[in-house]
C-alpha cells in the first residue's frame, strides 16, 4: 500500500504534499512499515480516518489518517476554518481561541502543545485571529475566553484523563459550549472537503510576530479568578480555618491554577502532592490518569495527608476539568465521594449559599439546576421541596452546558449543573464543567462545615435524610464487537416478542421504559420521548416499581456498554442499608437479565 493510496485516492498530488506534510519521524515510521511489507499495521493507520464528532476528536498520537498527528490536525482545522468561514461573516474581527494540555508524545514528535501551533497556523494563514496561550491550561479557560472574548469558537487540544499516549480536539461554538449536532456532521464534511494541506500549513514559525496572534494568558487568567471571587460566601471563614487540604493535578495542568483558586478565596493553598504536581506527559505514578478510578491514583495523596494531618484530599484529572474528593473518617478510613454524592454536596451547597443572598421567594421560580440523565436524581428531589426547577438532559456537558446557555438568554439563573462522571459546573461563567472552581468551592463547604463541627459525610447524610436517599452503583462490560453490542440492544427492544420491551427484570417490576436510541417513551401521551434522540448510540433507561432507575448506554469513546442504577426513596426512608441491598439485588438481576454476558461474551470491569 503506496502512501499515496492512503489519501483515500485523491491521486499523485497530494501524494507529494502529504510526503512533505508528514514530519521526519512519522515519515521514517511510515517509510519502515512500508519497507517490513506490514500490512495489517498500515491499514490499522490508513483504513479509516479518525471520526469527528460532538466531542471533537480522540485518538492516540502516531502515523496515519486514524491517529493524531501533524498532518490530522491541519486537515480538521483546514475543515473546521472553512466551515467557521461559512457561519460567520464576522470571523476575521472575532477570531477563535486555542489552548493545550501537557501531553506530547516523543515517539511520533506529537504533542498538544505542537498541534495547538499548527491549528493556529492554519487560521492565521487565511487572517483570522488567533488567541493562543502561551503554555498549558485547564480545559475550562477555553470556553471561559470563548464567552468573555465573543470569540466565534475554541479548540482545546487535550485527551483529559485517557491513556498517555492518546491526544484529543476539542471544540467550542460561540455560546462558549461544546458543539452539538448538525455542527458535528457539517465540520465532518468541511474536513472531507479539505484535505490537501494549504501552502506553509506545517511552518508554524510563520506566526511567530503575526500581527493576528494573540496571547491571552495573563488577561484571562486575571479575570477567570476575580469572576470566580463572586461564588466565595465565607471569605472569614477561609482565612480562619483549621482544615488543611491535599491537591493532586495527577501529573497535569491543575497545579498553578488551584493553587490561585485558593489564593482568591482567601485560603492556605493546600499541599500539593509533590511527585505529581508537575505536567509530566508519562504519568509514571498512575496506572491510569483517571482520579475517578478512586483509590489507586488517590495512593500518593492519601499518604501526604497522613503525613500533613489533612482531612480533605482534591484531585483533578490531568486536564483539570474534572474533580474527585476524598475525606478523612473517624474511623482512620478515607471515603471517595462518588461524583453522584459530591453532585448533591455541591447542589446543596449552592442552593443554600444563593437563598441565603437571595431571600425573595419569587427568585426561585427563576433558578435552574441541570444533570444528566445518568446521573443522580437528588437534584431533582432537592427542587421538589425548595421549588426551583430541576431539567434533565442527554449524557454529557455539551448537552448542559448548551441547555444552561438557553436558560440564561431567556433571563434564568443556572446554579449547578453535574454529571456522575465527577464533572461539576458550580459557576457559569463557564459552561462546561470545571474541576479548578469545583475544587475551591468543594473547600469552602468543607470549612463551612467545620464550623458546625460536621464533616462532608455528615452533611450528606443530613441531604439524604433530608431529600430522601440517592444510591447510586454504576459499571461497564467490554465489549469491542459492534455487532454483538447491537444485538444485544435488540434484544432488549424484541424482549419477549417484536418491539416488546421487558415488562420486569428477575424479581423487579418495570414500570417505565425510555429508548433515545429510537426515540420511545412510554411516559409520554404520545409515546415519543423529550430528550433528543440518536440512532447512531444506544441508550436504554428503565423505571423500576421499586423507585429504582437504570440506564444502559454505549460510550462514545471507549469499548464499554456501561450501565448506572439508582434507588430513589422518598424522605423518611433512613435505612440506606436496606436500600444498598435492594439495589445491589436490582443490579443483579440486570446483568444476568439484560446483559447476559455469558451469552454475548461480555468481559466485566477489571476490578
Amino acid at each position: 500500500m503506496g502512501v499515496e493510496a492512503a489519501d483515500s485516492g485523491r491521486g499523485h498530488s497530494s501524494a507529494a504534499s502529504y510526503h512533505r506534510a508528514l514530519n521526519s519521524l512519522t515519515l521514517q515510521s511510515v517509510k519502515q512499515l512500508i519497507a517490513e511489507g506490514n500490512k495489517e499495521e498500515l491499514q490499522k493507520c490508513f483504513g479509516a480516518r479518525m471520526e469527528f464528532g460532538t466531542a471533537g476528536l480522540r485518538s492516540a498520537m502516531g502515523v496515519g489518517v486514524s491517529h493524531m498527528n501533524d498532518l490530522t490536525i491541519i486537515q480538521t482545522t483546514q475543515g473546521f476554518c472553512r466551515y467557521l468561514e461559512k457561519q460567520f461573516t464576522d470571523l476575521k474581527q472575532r477570531g477563535v481561541v486555542i489552548s493545550f494540555d501537557a501531553r506530547a508524545h516523543p515517539a511520533s514528535g506529537g504533542s498538544s502543545r505542537r498541534f495547538a501551533r499548527l491549528a493556529a497556523t492554519t487560521f492565521i494563514s487565511q487572517g483570522i485571529p488567533v488567541y493562543l496561550f502561551s503554555d498549558i491550561t485547564p480545559t475550562p479557560f477555553v470556553p471561559y475566553t470563548v464567552s468573555h472574548l465573543k470569540l466565534c469558537a475554541g479548540i482545546m487540544i487535550t485527551a483529559s484523563h485517557n491513556p498517555k499516549e492518546d491526544n484529543g480536539y476539542k471544540v467550542y461554538w460561540e455560546n462558549g459550549a461544546q458543539i452539538i449536532s448538525p455542527h458535528d456532521q457539517e465540520i465532518s464534511q468541511a474536513i472531507e472537503d479539505n484535505l490537501e494541506p494549504w501552502p506553509q500549513a506545517w511552518d508554524d514559525s510563520v506566526i511567530n510576530g503575526s500581527p493576528l496572534l494573540h496571547d491571552p494568558s495573563a488577561s484571562i487568567n486575571k479575570d477567570y479568578f476575580e469572576d470566580l471571587k463572586k461564588y466565595c460566601f465565607h471569605r472569614s471563614v477561609n482565612r480562619e480555618t483549621k482544615l488543611k487540604f491535599v491537591h493532586t493535578a495527577v501529573h497535569g495542568v491543575g497545579h498553578n491554577f488551584v493553587q490561585s483558586a485558593f489564593r482568591a478565596f482567601d485560603f492556605v493553598p493546600p499541599a500539593a502532592v509533590p511527585e505529581q504536581k508537575d505536567p509530566d506527559p508519562e504519568f509514571p505514578t498512575v496506572k491510569y490518569p483517571n482520579p475517578e478510578e478512586g483509590e489507586g491514583v488517590l495512593t500518593l495523596s492519601f499518604a501526604l495527608a497522613d503525613k500533613t494531618k489533612a482531612k480533605i484530599i482534591l484531585a483533578n484529572d490531568p486536564d483539570a476539568d474534572r474533580l474527585a474528593v476524598a475525606e478523612k473518617q473517624d474511623s482512620g478510613e478515607w471515603r471517595v465521594f462518588s461524583g453522584n454524592e459530591l453532585g448533591a454536596l455541591l447542589g446543596w451547597w449552592l442552593f443554600t449559599s444563593w437563598k441565603e443572598k437571595n431571600q425573595d421567594p419569587s427568585a426561585l421560580k427563576d433558578t435552574y439546576m441541570l444533570s444528566s440523565t445518568v446521573s443522580s436524581k437528588i437534584l431533582r428531589a432537592i427542587a421538589l421541596k425548595e421549588g426551583f426547577h430541576f431539567e434533565e438532559t442527554l449524557t454529557g456537558f455539551k448537552w448542559m452546558g448548551n441547555r444552561a446557555k438557553q436558560l440564561i438568554d431567556q433571563g434564568k439563573n443556572v446554579l449547578f449543573a453535574f454529571e456522575e462522571a465527577i464533572g461539576y459546573m458550580c459557576c457559569p461563567f463557564v459552561l462546561d464543567k470545571d474541576g479548578v472552581s469545583a475544587a475551591v468551592i468543594s473547600a469552602e463547604l468543607a470549612s463551612f462545615l467545620a464550623t458546625k463541627n460536621l464533616s462532608l459525610s455528615q452533611q450528606l447524610k443530613a441531604i439524604y435524610v433530608e431529600y430522601g436517599y440517592h444510591i447510586t452503583k454504576a459499571s461497564y462490560f467490554i465489549c469491542y464487537d459492534q455487532d454483538t453490542i447491537k444485538k444485544l440492544f435488540e434484544n432488549l427492544r424484541n424482549y419477549d416478542g417484536k418491539n416488546n420491551y421487558p415488562k420486569t427484570c428477575g424479581r423487579f417490576e418495570i414500570s417505565g421504559v425510555r429508548d433515545l436510541t429510537t426515540g420511545y417513551d412510554d411516559s409520554q401521551p404520545d409515546k415519543k420521548a423529550v430528550l433528543p434522540t440518536s440512532k447512531s448510540s444506544q441508550m436504554i433507561t428503565f423505571t423500576f416499581a421499586n423507585g429504582g432507575v437504570a440506564t444502559m448506554r454505549t460510550s462514545g469513546t471507549e469499548p464499554k456498554i456501561k450501565y448506572y442504577s439508582e434507588l430513589c426513596a422518598p424522605p423518611g426512608n433512613s435505612d440506606p442499608e436496606q436500600l444498598k441491598k435492594e439495589l445491589n439485588e436490582l443490579v443483579s438481576a440486570i446483568e444476568e437479565c439484560f446483559f447476559q454476558p455469558q451469552k454475548y461474551n461480555l468481559q466485566p470491569k477489571a476490578e
